[in-house]
């Protein structure tokens, strides 16, 4: 009967009664592991919700403010646009003037034709009159050549890119040849004129151009343009033709016209001294 007694009394084996009170004392209350999940995930989703609504408010309220700014953005961008057109156009009256009363100066003084001469020898006027019309282009399927050296050891492009150099050769061969005024692309050149390159492009007087180049020379064109290919720079564009793909084009035209360089630097003048005095 003690044994009995013994059992009924201690069912529960004391481990187990032990661990129950642990778990107890840490606040689980015997829950489920499934039921502790479904309530952790229930409130994560009730704070994300939170989150994106919060976000969603604060957009909202802040999309005003944003539109606002990018309107007065573009204002102050188009205003700026103006005021820097309107300068440009006050530039252009001022030059204009100083080259009219440059040459009623030179006029005054004695210079006439001479003056008119100088104006169109030094870029300072347009002019116009028979000359040669050469396109440089690159080749149809032209490399990037954005690195390495975009020249083979015989000095040619060898991308298919027309190259700043390429453009010097082209110019000087048509002053050589004869011409009396040159542009590229609309760009007059002077005496101070520079043509370089800033990656893969060609600045002239820093002034970036895009291909295809448009070479415009006043002077007397049929003979001009015979020297010009029968010259070491024709031949040079021509074997850049052959070999590299390179496209030109060159014709004689009848009248072509040519703008006044935007600014002419004077570094030196004297005064015109009549014939018969000291």
């Amino acid at each position: 009967m003690s044994l009995l007694t013994n059992v009924m009394d201690h069912s529960l084996d004391d481990g187990y009664a032990e661990a129950a009170a642990r778990k107890q004392s840490h606040g689980d209350g015997g829950m489920p592991k499934t039921l502790r999940a479904k309530l952790g995930l229930a409130g994560g989703l009730v704070l994300a919700a939170l989150i994106v609504t919060v976000g969603a408010a604060q957009a909202r309220v802040e999309a005003p403010v944003v539109a606002k700014e990018r309107e007065e953005l573009i204002d102050r961008i188009d205003r700026e646009t103006e005021a820097a057109d309107r300068l440009e156009d006050s530039v252009d009256e001022l030059r204009a003037d100083v080259s009219a009363r440059q040459r009623e100066a030179l006029r005054d003084s004695g210079g006439g034709d001479r003056s008119t001469l100088v104006g169109i020898l030094s870029g300072a006027s347009a002019v116009h009159g028979p000359g040669v019309r050469l396109v440089v282009d690159d080749a149809k399927d032209a490399g990037a050549g954005g690195d390495g050296d975009a020249r083979s050891a015989s000095g040619f492009s060898d991308t298919g890119r027309v190259r700043d150099r390429d453009m010097q050769r082209v110019v000087n061969g048509l002053w050589e040849s004869g011409a009396e005024a040159v542009s590229v692309n609309g760009q007059r050149l002077t005496a101070l004129s520079a043509i370089r390159a800033a990656g893969d492009a060609i600045l002239v007087d820093n002034k970036p151009l895009v291909p295809p180049y448009t070479v415009l020379a006043v002077g007397d064109g049929g003979p001009m343009s015979d020297r010009f290919q029968n010259s070491a720079d024709g031949l040079y564009l021509h074997a850049l033709q052959e070999n590299y793909g390179i496209r030109t084009a060159i014709s004689v035209e009848d009248d072509v016209r040519l703008p006044a360089a935007p600014s002419v630097t004077v570094r030196t003048a004297q005064p015109i001294t009549e014939k018969g005095t000291s």
